[in-house]
């Protein structure tokens, strides 16, 4: 598995978001991008994807910018990771079981895909709620 640098950069986006718009209030994707030093060309390109999926929705004119279109204890790291365009299949093989005479027997296969399996189930659990909850204990435990 490889996630892209668009993916990278959703991810890093939506927790920046989630972050900065505290109370639903919209956040500029040119905050976002000086947030995280992204360049916002590409970071239009990704909230477009992540608008069409459902996971921001979009504020014109002054003031505007993206929100979160679900709470945050619903958004999974999976759903921003799809939405971005990332194949998160572990399989270096060949997946496409028509085109391969050794895929009945292949033991290796199996374990490739029990492994993707274990990767999607993981993020599809991960919510951005959980991951800024993490974030608060880790700098508490720091602090102390």
């Amino acid at each position: 598995m490889r996630i892209t640098t668009r993916g990278r950069y959703a991810l890093r986006a939506s927790l920046a978001l989630a972050k900065l718009g505290t109370d639903g209030e919209p956040v500029s994707i040119n905050i976002l991008a000086e947030e995280e030093n992204i360049s916002s060309v590409f970071l239009e390109q990704i909230f477009f994807k992540l608008r069409k999926a459902g996971i921001v929705s979009s504020v014109r004119g002054p003031g505007g910018g993206f929100c979160f279109a679900r709470s945050l204890e619903t958004l999974t790291v999976k759903e921003i990771l799809d939405a971005a365009g990332e194949d998160l299949s572990v399989s270096p093989c060949d997946k496409h079981h028509e085109d391969c005479d050794r895929i009945s027997g292949c033991l290796s296969h199996r374990v490739w895909m029990e492994m993707t399996g274990l990767v999607n189930n993981y993020l599809r659990n991960l919510t951005l709620a959980t991951i800024l909850e993490k974030n608060e204990f880790a700098a508490e435990q720091e602090v102390s």
